[in-house]
């Protein structure tokens, strides 16, 4: 199972001589990296079904949460307050996104000392927070924690996150199916990477690699980049004057991604290979249902793990449990599906899409 980590990344400045322009006006136009941007929660966050949404008693619930410098954390935001607007018997206290691990870390016990009925947290970085998070443990506030896993399981109550490995399998099997329905024999497939010190990459990398192997397929090329539309577009770029001939590439994030389709457009490639994307931006939804480009498909991430989780927190504080379950209490895990996106599915993704 893998969960997201992270640590401060160096930012590369984004280098544009006169040539490339176009490719420029791209990536401005189409990458959606903050709340400020987006087109608000997605259209199934708010819409309360069944037993659990009656309501029950008040509860607080604190969130805390980085920065909305991606698309993805920008939706992260937006899902989790709409979600907890649509309860009426729950008051959120959410600080201010911040990558300033210290900073959380003082949002949090500030938290803590609000008295909070649950905690809800997604950290910048998992292993950091680890010990602010057993803190609010220790007193008796329940820890609902969102995909960057923390160090130790007494940090959290239950942990709600992404499929990292199954995003690379799913990448993997779409890849190899579209390659066998094309016949293509000994193909070159490319794997443009996240940040290459982060277990959710190697985890991704992992799966790909693997699922490629059961299919007697291999990763011909391998290239990091850093989840920005900039170093997206300097890898590909990168990868494009290295290999003369590729027939598929798997794209880690749908961010970086962007970056990634400017170096193929400026480059006059886009129709010599497919790509699949990764994380499941609205974006790239949109190329994959216009058909108006090389992306074939994507494989999601959901960013409304954080409306879950707060469903999750408000019925862990509430002590009630989850419909469906036999059991009586929140599960102490939750890993969300990665689904393989495609031209015939896509209008179903588009409504939990970043």
């Amino acid at each position: 199972m893998s969960k997201w980590d992270s640590s401060a990344t160096q930012r590369r400045r984004f280098l544009m001589g006169g040539a490339a322009v176009g490719a420029g006006a791209l990536l401005t136009a189409c990458t959606g990296s903050g709340s400020g941007e987006s087109d608000g929660a997605n259209q199934l966050v708010g819409q309360q079904q069944g037993d659990n949404s009656q309501p029950g008693k008040t509860v607080t619930i604190g969130l805390s949460i980085p920065s909305d410098d991606h698309g993805w954390m920008g939706a992260i935001g937006e899902n989790a307050t709409a979600q907890a607007e649509s309860f009426e018997d729950v008051k959120l206290e959410a600080t201010e996104g911040t990558n300033d691990v210290n900073r959380q870390i003082s949002q949090v016990k500030t938290l803590i000392n609000k008295k909070v009925d649950v905690l809800a947290i997604l950290p910048f970085n998992g292993e950091s927070l680890t010990q602010v998070a057993e803190q609010a443990m220790r007193a008796n506030i329940p820890v609902v924690n969102i995909d960057r896993v923390f160090a130790s399981k007494l940090a959290y109550r239950t942990w709600i996150g992404g499929d990292n490995y199954g995003m690379g399998v799913n990448a993997a099997n779409f890849i190899a199916d579209r390659l066998e329905q094309q016949g293509v024999e000994n193909p070159v497939i490319v794997e443009i990477a996240g940040i290459d010190n982060l277990e959710l990459t190697r985890e991704r990398s992992r799966g790909f690699a693997e699922a490629l192997k059961s299919r007697g397929l291999s990763v011909t090329m391998s290239q990091s980049a850093e989840f920005t539309p900039q170093s997206g577009r300097q890898v590909m770029g990168n990868v494009l004057q290295a290999r003369n001939n590729i027939d598929a590439v798997w794209n880690h994030d749908d961010n970086q991604g962007v970056g990634v389709l400017a170096a193929i457009e400026q480059a006059n490639r886009g129709d010599e290979f497919f790509m699949v994307g990764g994380a499941g931006s609205k974006v790239m939804m949109e190329h994959i249902k216009a058909g108006d480009g090389p992306m074939a498909a994507t494989v999601s991430y959901p960013p409304t793990m954080s409306a879950s989780a707060v469903n999750m927190a408000r019925l862990i504080a509430q002590q009630r449990s989850v419909s469906g379950l036999v059991e009586s209490a929140v599960p102490s895990e939750i890993t969300l599906h990665s689904a393989t996106v495609t031209k015939d599915n896509v209008d179903e993704y588009l409504k939990t899409a970043f």
